[in-house]
Formats: C-alpha cells, sequence, structure tokens
C-alpha cells in the first residue's frame, strides 16, 4: 500500500514539477528530489497515529514536535512577505519558476530579513521532525538525502536570483544566512 501511494504521490509531484524537470540544474529540480525524500520518510515513518504520539514526553518525541511545529513559523512568514513585498509577475519568463515564484522584487524584509531561504529552513525542519517520530538508519538516509537535494535547492535558487537580481542579491547574500539566522 505505502508503495503504490508513493508511486501516486510521486506521479503528481513529477506533473506538477513538468516545467522544473525540463531544465535540470533549476532549484525546481533540486526541489523536486528533495520532496521526493521527504515523502519517501514519512511513508516509512508514518505507521498510523498510535507510533507518532506513543511515548509523548521522550526526548525523540519533542525534538520532532518543536521541529514539526517549528517549520511552520518561516514557511507561514516567509511565504507571507514574499507573496507581499515580492512582485509577482506572470510575465517573468522561466519555464522553472512556478507563478508564486516569479517575483520581481528582491523581498529583504520579515523574516527574510535574517535569512534567505525560510520556506526551505521549513521543509528541513518538516523533514527532521518527520525523522525523529521513528528514528532509523534507513531515515537518517533518507532525510540526510532529502536535506541534500534542499541545500543544493537554495544553491541553485541563489545562481538564479543572482542572474536575475545581480549585485543587489549578492549584496543581500553577504549580509544574511541561508537557513539559520547568525549561523548557517
Amino acid at each position: 500500500m505505502r508503495l503504490l501511494l508513493f508511486a501516486v504521490v510521486t506521479a503528481l509531484l513529477a506533473f506538477v514539477s513538468r516545467g522544473p524537470l525540463g531544465v535540470p540544474g533549476s532549484h525546481g529540480f533540486y526541489r523536486f528530489f528533495g520532496w521526493e525524500g521527504m515523502l519517501a520518510l514519512l511513508l516509512l515513518n508514518f505507521g498510523g497515529v498510535g507510533p507518532w504520539f506513543a511515548d509523548a514526553f521522550s526526548l525523540r518525541q519533542l525534538i520532532s514536535w518543536v521541529l514539526l511545529f517549528g517549520s511552520l513559523v518561516p514557511a507561514l512568514l516567509g511565504g507571507h512577505e514574499l507573496l507581499r513585498r515580492g512582485a509577482v509577475s506572470r510575465h517573468r519568463d522561466d519555464a522553472s519558476l512556478f507563478d508564486f515564484e516569479k517575483t520581481t522584487r528582491l523581498v529583504t524584509t520579515g523574516v527574510y530579513r535574517w535569512i534567505r531561504h525560510p520556506l526551505y529552513a521549513s521543509l528541513l525542519m518538516l523533514t527532521w521532525g518527520v525523522f525523529w517520530k521513528r528514528p532509523s538508519w534507513v531515515g537518517c538516509a533518507l532525510a540526510a538525502a532529502a536535506s541534500a537535494f534542499l541545500v543544493a535547492t537554495a544553491q541553485a535558487e541563489e545562481a538564479e536570483s543572482v542572474r536575475y537580481f545581480g549585485d543587489a542579491y549578492r549584496d543581500y547574500r553577504r549580509a544574511t544566512r541561508m537557513f539559520i539566522p547568525r549561523l548557517l
């Protein structure tokens, strides 16, 4: 059943990502594989609701819930700021971008003042939150692979941003961190 679900969701993700998948090296290309790793990890670690709530106050559960709920913060703040300040334009010609990503103004306010990739930071937190629900060596390998693809996604997006925004993005990159304020 999990294999069938993996195949169905993969087909859906491939359909949604058909533009970026046609542009190898684009951030959307790497993001697809990050999503695939996250999906595999979720299906591996979701053995029903029971295990997700077993030993509710164990260290692994506390770490997991902090990461899972914490992943909402950068996602909501980043998404809101991007839509509010990014001046999205469907006229920006780039097949590898989803419509909401076609920003024409560099966003450096809100959560973007401290980190360049709050949406990917959110996905990293989500990935490791799912991992900590049922830690295993296979789960660790999947979480690490998904994380590597998400980092590659952010790096590819940075190259795209430098091409589009030029020196303004280079200056912004020097003043901020990728995922964690003042650290990484």
